[in-house]
């Protein structure tokens, strides 16, 4: 059976970060330790990051792989974390990151689903400032 794209132990709420590479590493560990990716895929968001920015506006970043970490991907699955103090992109403050990894094709349908949620304003407010992993995933699911 494939494990659930988004699941209680994927989100992460209130976390202090410092660093844009300790946000990503943080959002990419989530990923290893729930099975979806090989530890090297966080050196691959890392690369992704140099190469161009995940923050995506409206207090939004989604770190993900390169293209050739593909081969580190076990299932399709994401992280949430959110950051209530923000932290720094590249003088962009980050409140929600959003770790993907995408087996195969799989990362473009989670893309544009994230992207519906995360493009109305309400539910970034609704994301920073949730009091339960489950608001999160109701969130997420309110979305088809």
């Amino acid at each position: 059976m494939a494990k659930e794209i988004l699941g209680e132990d994927n989100i992460e709420l209130n976390v202090e970060l410092n660093t844009k590479e300790e946000a990503i590493r943080f959002t990419g560990e989530i990923l290893v330790e729930n099975g979806y990716v090989e530890s090297s895929y966080i050196d691959k968001m890392l690369e992704r990051e140099k190469v161009t920015s995940t923050y995506m506006g409206n207090y939004v970043a989604i770190p993900h792989g390169t293209e050739d970490a593909k081969s580190s991907v076990m299932e399709t699955g994401i992280s949430v974390v959110t950051v209530p103090h923000g932290v720094d992109f590249d003088g962009n403050v980050v409140k929600i990151l959003v770790g993907i990894a995408g087996k195969g094709d799989d990362h473009l349908e989670v893309l544009s689903k994230i992207a519906i949620v995360l493009s109305e304003e309400e539910n970034i407010d609704k994301i920073v400032n949730a009091g339960s992993k489950e608001e999160i995933i109701r969130i997420f699911d309110e979305v088809n």
